[in-house]
């Protein structure tokens, strides 16, 4: 009996123990714990909006040191140009990046300020495949203009031009280019087949060995897929860019609010940029910072007067144009803590092209540009569907005349067996007539 009184006990105290440990480990019974507090955004995180050749050229790599080093965190949203501008424009992004610089005649980008960060090279791509290595400046002018529509004409395989270009309107590496072939940045070229961003104009070109189209060197240079075609003979390098020997370099920026209320943490980040460390990752992705460019800006009107001299362009007339028209063209300043609007390039006036060449206007919108996509397809094939039919009927009346030229032939040997046959005919006596029988009735004379 006490045995088992000590046993109910035991049992008891055992049964007391765990509910009191289920009470202090179950949310039922606990009680609630302060909820963490979570941690305000810091001064220093900037929200990055603009287009991909930027962002995959030289933000990404950054933002991530930039937030090693404890200096603040960048996110990153990377889609175009003009998206990236308006952003800043209407404060739902602290800046962005672009591959142009203020364009004067849109008010959305009144009141930002473009800084200049760093020099890349805008260069031509197509496929590895493609034979031609190299354009001259009037080829890509003339090629732009629609004057130039086969890779025949340009040393290569006697193959259509298929040009891709940018659609958004304004789309900053399409501007740079435009800006310094044709003196205007907005001018329009014979580009159908348009996409949305560089990114998917170089997954375009790796499948097409007749395409052509516009990127920059950071963005291609390690891509397999594509080839990087010379101009005048130079290639694009780190080198032939930082001493000004490809014509084509272009300058990044960074564009912000003049009014910015995170004024202080682009400022942070404008510092960084300085740092050896930023510019080490400039330079891994083929970019020469804008620090240390000073030379090549500085020579900007030579090289603008070389493209214009290659291009065949009258710049003494421009230059005059220019001027009448109040515009200047002068090399942005450096980046300084307390920036100042950068001196934009303005461009001349647009030139008029014969409507006999066709030249299609600027896409508003994919939608179109697909549109154009499908009537020049419709085109093609049409061409091919009329070309395939006059070979067939070429075909055909060559299989017609061996039969017609042996009748032709046969035609005077038929004649003189027959007369042959004649003559010898004649010459034989003539023969009685035999009576006309109709079965077993007598046609005779006699008349039965």
């Amino acid at each position: 009996m006490l045995l088992r009184r000590f046993r109910t006990s035991l049992v008891l105290a055992i049964s007391l123990v765990s509910i009191g440990c289920f009470a202090i480990a179950s949310p039922a019974f606990a009680a609630k714990a302060p909820a963490a507090a979570v941690a305000p955004p810091s001064a220093d995180d900037l929200i990055w909006r603009g287009d991909h050749a930027t962002g995959r050229a030289l933000m990404e790599d950054l933002a991530k040191q930039y937030a090693k080093d404890k200096k603040g965190k960048i996110s990153l949203q990377p889609f175009s140009t003009l998206s990236g501008l308006d952003a800043v424009a209407q404060g739902s992004a602290d800046f962005a990046g672009s591959a142009r610089a203020k364009y004067s005649r849109r008010p959305e980008e009144a009141a930002l300020n473009f800084i200049p960060v760093a020099l890349d090279g805008a260069v031509l791509i197509t496929h590895p495949k493609n034979p031609v290595s190299s354009l001259t400046l009037k080829q890509i002018h003339d090629i732009y203009y629609g004057r130039i529509k086969n890779w025949k004409e340009l040393g290569g395989e006697d193959k259509d031009i298929n040009l891709y270009a940018i659609a958004s309107p304004l789309d900053g590496v399409e501007y740079s280019l435009r800006e310094l072939v044709f003196r205007n940045g907005d001018q329009r070229v014979a580009a159908p087949r348009l996409y949305i961003n560089t990114a998917k104009l170089e997954e375009a070109i790796t499948l097409d060995p007749a395409g052509l189209g516009l990127s920059t060197m950071a963005n291609t240079y390690a891509n397999k897929g594509v080839k990087m075609l010379s101009v005048e003979g130079v290639g694009a390098t780190v080198a032939t860019v930082a001493d000004g020997s490809y014509p084509l370099y272009i300058t990044l920026y960074l564009a912000e609010r003049v009014d910015s209320p995170k004024q202080a943490a682009i400022d942070h980040f404008l510092e960084f940029l300085a740092t050896p460390a930023a510019k080490e990752i400039a330079r891994r992705h083929q970019l020469t910072p804008y620090s240390d460019a000073a030379d090549v800006v500085a020579r900007n009107d030579k090289r603008m007067a070389f493209i214009d001299e290659h291009v065949g362009r009258d710049a003494a007339g421009i230059s005059g144009a220019m001027a009448a028209a109040g515009a200047t063209i002068a090399a942005p300043t450096p980046p300084v803590a307390a920036a100042t609007p950068t001196p934009t390039p303005v461009s001349a006036p647009r030139a008029t092209l014969a409507a006999k060449e066709r030249i299609a206007p600027t896409a508003e919108s994919t939608q179109a540009a697909r549109e154009n996509l499908a009537k020049a397809e419709a085109k093609k094939a049409a061409a091919k569907q009329e070309a395939a039919a006059k070979k067939a009927e070429v075909a055909a009346a060559k299989k017609n005349e061996p039969v017609k030229a042996t009748a032709k032939a046969a035609a005077p040997k038929k004649e003189a067996k027959a007369k042959a046959t004649a003559k010898a005919d004649a010459a034989k006596p003539a023969e009685p007539a035999k009576p006309v029988t109709f079965g077993n009735v007598s046609g005779g004379t006699s008349g039965g």
